[in-house]
């Protein structure tokens, strides 16, 4: 069986508060964007997982995929499969790549082998996996809040628009982004901006992580100008970064030069 996991953008990130768990309390709007890997799953007399694509830093053992399959293994003794992910979505830049692979692979495991797990049994899981991981299960925009795996759909659509995305190859840890970051109350909710025509947004749909990651790498704040002078209607860091986009009426030309991903698509 094969799929194809999205990625997401923010839609403005607030950083409420440091809990007492040492997380912090955020607040954002995920939107999925149709930047997918493609992700098949067969089953096999051992477990095996191999990748093509983006070369995958790390251990292959820590592989979200691999930590779903364990996950359902536990729950449903379900038999051996070899996992095959072909990787698109650049790693590290705050599209949710790997939390999107580790929930699809929850999906089509929970189809391959009919567990009829429901969506709030399969959220429950993907939890355990990492908190954007929850977003993917139902892949639709949902405001997210708690450390963002309290998830609630909302009605809300950019089917009208384009999106640019552009990474500069700039890796932002988690760490570093944080470092950044003054939690504090926001001014506007994100709904009340949302609710707002989008030639509005630009000053009022903030992601927080920007100021400290841009002052870091002042590159990504030149990169957000120049989509907003080439004609975005907005622009923003999406998650931690280092990825940007552009959200425009029509579509837009590529116009960076010799950066890793610049993608053009209309949205859905």
């Amino acid at each position: 069986m094969i799929i194809f996991p999205d990625c997401k953008i923010n839609l403005g990130l607030h950083i409420l508060y440091k809990r007492e768990d040492n997380y912090h309390e955020v607040e954002t709007v995920m939107y999925p964007i149709p930047l997918q890997d493609i992700l098949e799953i067969v089953p096999s007399d051992e477990l095996i997982f191999t990748s093509t694509g983006l070369e995958i830093p790390g251990n292959p053992e820590n592989n979200l995929c691999l930590k779903a399959y364990e996950l359902l293994k536990k729950l449903h003794d379900i038999p051996p499969v070899h996992i095959h992910l072909h990787k698109i979505i650049p790693m590290g830049g705050g599209l949710g790549g790997g939390s999107s692979n580790g929930a699809f692979t929850l999906i089509l495991l929970n189809n391959l082998f009919e567990l009829d797990l429901s969506p709030q049994e399969l959220k429950i899981e993907a939890a355990k996996l990492g908190s954007d991981c929850v977003f993917f299960i139902e892949n639709r925009p949902q405001l997210c809040t708690g450390r963002g795996e309290i998830t609630a759909p909302i009605e809300f659509s950019l089917a009208d628009f384009f999106i640019k995305i552009i990474n500069l190859g700039i890796h932002v840890s988690t760490a570093e982004a944080y470092s950044g970051v003054i939690p504090e109350a926001p001014q506007r909710p994100i709904l009340a901006v949302l609710s707002q025509d989008i030639t509005e947004w630009k000053g009022l749909l903030i992601n927080d992580f920007e100021p400290g990651v841009f002052n870091n790498h002042p590159e990504l704040a030149v990169a957000k100008n120049k989509l907003l002078e080439e004609g975005a209607l907005y622009a923003s860091m999406t998650g931690s970064g280092s990825t940007l986009y552009g959200i425009y009426a029509q579509r837009p030309e590529k116009s960076f030069l010799n950066i890793p991903v610049e993608v053009v698509f209309p949205l859905r």
